[in-house]
């Protein structure tokens, strides 16, 4: 008799973490309800042109883009996972100077331009 049980208590077990389970597998499987919207990811944007600012405290870099008609600033936002580069060289946002030739990439989150990557333009001899 006590074997019995001990067989029946250890199938209960088992099937009651099986459908524990299957329960967790159904709700990663289900789609988001209606109301809800997946988030689209960010569209990268760039922009090209001439150091105008660069503020180490604040983390943001102001990129003026000459055009026909005059000239637009960008602010963008600088932290840690922006990219810095000049060529293969790693920079700083501290290296950057006013007057210095760049294109950055950046995206817009919540009204602001986060930049995820700022290529510095070497001048050619």
């Amino acid at each position: 008799m006590k074997k019995t049980l001990a067989i029946l208590v250890a199938a209960l077990f088992v099937f009651a973490l099986v459908a524990v389970s299957f329960a967790t597998e159904a709700q990663k499987a289900a789609p988001a309800p209606m109301g809800e919207k997946k988030e689209a990811p960010a569209k990268v944007k760039q922009v090209t042109g001439e150091v105008k600012a660069v503020d180490t405290k604040a983390m943001t870099l102001t990129v003026t883009k000459k055009m026909k008609t005059g000239a637009e600033d960008t602010l963008a936002l600088v932290n840690d996972k922006t990219r810095i580069m000049m060529g293969k060289d790693k920079k700083l946002l501290a290296d950057l100077k006013v007057g210095d030739k760049v294109t950055v990439k950046y995206t817009e989150a919540d009204g602001k331009m986060v930049a995820k990557s700022i290529a510095i333009k070497t001048e050619e001899k």
